[in-house]
């Protein structure tokens, strides 16, 4: 009789094989034959797994449910064989660069055509991927991933070869982005953050792996339900290809029929209406959402930074703020970034664009922008965003999902003073003016009010009764606020008290509603505020000195070690309560205790 473990050794095998099937193959081939550059590819030595994400491959059906969360022989070889590979590209062909057969991969990847604005013609003939191919679709029990990896070569679409009309050797130091490489601290940094924002309801691709080269160098793996971005689509618009887009969007319509929300699509010609009005939806909640999360993502109306469902992708630029850093910007050499406040007029951007884009196909016929600028569906986008702003504070403030539509219902302009009112304190800057900073420039703030919701609710189950306007002000400082920051005018004053009397009349409201003592509600709300709100939440500049620990400790640790710490360090960042079976040691490893230390001295940064 065939033993246990080789029973399971089989099993793992023929799991292992299914790898083999992530080959370059991908339905947009055919649909759209021009919509990318193919490239053949051969094998990369020198490559060791340093990430792997086993949930997620077990999820993608890549791994059996009970295989352990470890590496071996034949697994490694394995996703050295599928994703340490580079493309062959122009520079390569030009230069007559002969590769062992052995070492090219069968069939070709794709590197997609998009918009990007950093490209001077502006309608994208030759823009998209620079440093990234599609490995192909996998799908399993009903349901399909995209899979692309960054850092597999420089390709014809690169903002360098656009730039200087020439192609790049793959590698080549004189040029940075168009090289066609990607870093190690990069891969694990988008390792690190995708994972938390994933874990905390923020729609994000998915990190799979990470492969790691002399020099700091590496592959990263990306994985995502569709990688479609809203530039794809915008390509075509451009350039007025109305048959091309028509094309695509049939296609994604499809793709995504199978997921939640999607139930009542239509299959007539009515699915371009309802595809633009869950479109609109999407990026409303998402851009209210950025806002109240502090999620810096630079959008801009190209669509480029973005996935279609308001999926964060290349976490290049990508931050989460500790306080509402407003003003800062991203300093990208050749220009500078929207800031978070102006991301919602860039979301609004690219619905309206996306709506021209659909009436455009509609009409068989390439519509003028400016038709769309007061179209019902941007007025369904200001009401969507407005409508989730004040769903986020009230859950910021800790009250429940049902708590929230009841007051969200019975008391909408009290929830609009509040959030008026709230909002002006968030946004108050220091009289130090704009600073220049690292990668870009900023304005400090001066108000921590993530901080004022976590500990709101305790206080006034201390002090039931108002508490004074310097106290209330000594709540909001931040740490590094500075004493001339904090002067009370008399507008501040009236201010503050408007805040605390808007604060305390929602507290009751929803205890009288709920029929239930306003201390019971203030504690219900605290546990909720204390999560969604604290102090050692991840930011950008965590994230940076955090990847830096890691990559000097990392050297001492195995591949799993690795990866227990970007789950314990998850289950740490998690904005909800424990649930049953996922029960932990309340004492966290010596390396998350240095990484908690890190999250504290940057919890108010960028």
């Amino acid at each position: 009789l065939m033993s246990q473990a080789t029973r399971l050794e089989e099993k793992n095998l023929q799991s292992y094989n299914r790898l083999d099937k992530i080959n370059g193959d991908h339905p947009l081939k055919e649909i759209l034959p021009d919509g990318y550059i193919a490239y053949k590819a051969r094998l990369r030595k020198g490559g060791k797994v340093s990430y792997f994400n086993f949930d997620l491959a077990k999820e993608m059906g890549l791994l059996p449910k009970d295989h352990k969360n470890e590496l071996n022989d034949l697994l490694i070889e394995k996703l050295l064989q599928t994703f340490s590979i580079q493309i062959i590209n122009e520079y390569d062909i030009q230069n007559n660069k002969i590769f062992p057969k052995s070492e090219i991969k069968e069939g070709t990847y794709m590197a997609t055509r998009y918009l990007q604005l950093q490209h001077s013609d502006k309608i994208g003939k030759n823009s998209g991927d620079g440093r990234s191919i599609w490995n192909g679709r996998w799908s399993y029990r009903g349901k399909s991933w995209d899979i692309s990896s960054c850092g597999t070569g420089g390709t014809a679409l690169s903002p360098a070869t656009s730039k200087f009309n020439k192609f790049f050797e793959s590698g080549d130091p004189s040029i940075s982005y168009g090289c066609g490489y990607a870093e190690v601290d990069e891969g694990l940094a988008t390792s690190l953050m995708s994972k938390v924002f994933k874990s905390n309801g923020i729609k994000t691709e998915d990190s799979l792996c990470v492969i790691e080269f002399k020099n700091n160098i590496s592959i990263n793996v990306r994985v995502h339900k569709n990688l479609l971005r809203p530039s794809h689509f915008f390509l075509y618009l451009k350039q007025n290809r109305i048959e091309e887009l028509r094309t695509l969007i049939d296609y994604y319509i499809e793709e995504i029929r199978v997921l939640p929300g999607w139930e009542r699509c239509p299959s007539s010609s009515k699915k371009y209406d309802f595809f633009i009005e869950k479109f609109c939806e999407t990026f409303a909640e998402m851009a209210a959402d950025f806002e109240d999360k502090y999620i810096f993502c630079w959008l801009d109306w190209d669509g480029d930074n973005i996935l279609m469902d308001g999926s964060i992708i290349d976490y290049g630029s990508v931050r989460q703020f500790g306080l509402f850093h407003h003003e800062y910007r991203y300093d990208d050499i050749e220009r500078f970034s929207t800031n978070i406040l102006e991301q919602k007029r860039k979301a609004r951007d690219i619905v309206q664009v996306m709506e021209q884009a659909v009436e455009s196909v509609k009409k068989n016929e390439k519509q003028t922008l400016s038709n769309f600028s007061k179209s019902n569906t941007l007025h369904n986008f200001e009401r969507v965003f407005d409508e989730r702003k004040k769903y986020n504070l009230l859950s910021k403030m800790g009250f429940s999902e049902r708590k929230i539509r009841q007051i969200l219902k019975r008391e909408p302009k009290l929830v609009s003073q509040f959030l008026g009112c709230f909002q002006y304190f968030e946004k108050l800057k220091s009289k130090d003016g704009r600073i220049k900073i690292s990668d870009g420039v900023t304005w400090d703030v001066i108000f921590n009010m993530r901080k004022a919701l976590r500990e709101l609710p305790h206080i006034f189950i201390v002090n039931p009764k108002k508490i004074t306007p310097e106290d209330l002000l000594d709540v909001f400082k931040a740490e590094t606020t500075k004493g001339y920051d904090l002067s009370i005018s008399s507008y501040r004053k009236r201010k503050l008290n408007e805040f605390q009397f808007y604060y305390l009349k929602l507290v009751k409201k929803v205890a009288k509603l709920f029929q239930e003592p306003v201390e019971k509600t203030l504690t219900q709300m605290s546990v909720k505020a204390q999560l969604l709100n604290k102090a050692h939440r991840i930011t950008g500049d965590a994230v940076t000195h955090i990847v830096q620990l890691l990559m000097q400790e990392r050297r001492k640790m195995s591949t799993e070690e690795f990866n227990d710490f970007i789950d314990e360090f998850c289950f740490f960042q998690k904005e909800e309560l424990t649930k049953p079976g996922e029960q932990k040691s309340k004492h966290p490893s010596a390396l998350m205790r240095k990484a908690m230390d890190i999250l504290i001295e940057y919890g108010e940064g960028i």
